[in-house]
């Protein structure tokens, strides 16, 4: 259990409430870095499904930022990206096929 706390962040929503996520990659696209996140409370979310959030830059070193990512067509890039490189990983489901 321990080595699983290693990769977890905490964020605070827009209520100000803290989320805690479990730290899954970084992706870059178009000069911008996207991190994929996996809440560690699945009971809020659909099990395993994951967070895609910017990293924004701030003024301080220590601290980033996070937005959250509008675009429809730039969340299923940076999905795609993540789902290849981690494809012998995890068990990804299509729900586009589901229908």
């Amino acid at each position: 259990m321990d080595e699983e706390l290693d990769n977890v962040i905490v964020l605070n929503d827009e209520d100000g409430n803290e989320v805690s996520f479990e730290f899954l990659d970084l992706v870059e696209l178009d000069g911008e870095e996207y991190v994929i996140l996996l809440p560690t409370d699945e009971d809020e979310n659909e099990p395993g499904e994951v967070v895609i959030l910017q990293v924004e830059d701030t003024d301080s070193e220590d601290e980033e930022s996070y937005i959250s990512v509008e675009n429809e067509e730039i969340l299923n890039k940076v999905f795609e990206m993540f789902k290849e490189k981690f494809k012998d990983e995890f068990d990804f489901i299509d729900e586009s096929q589901e229908d």
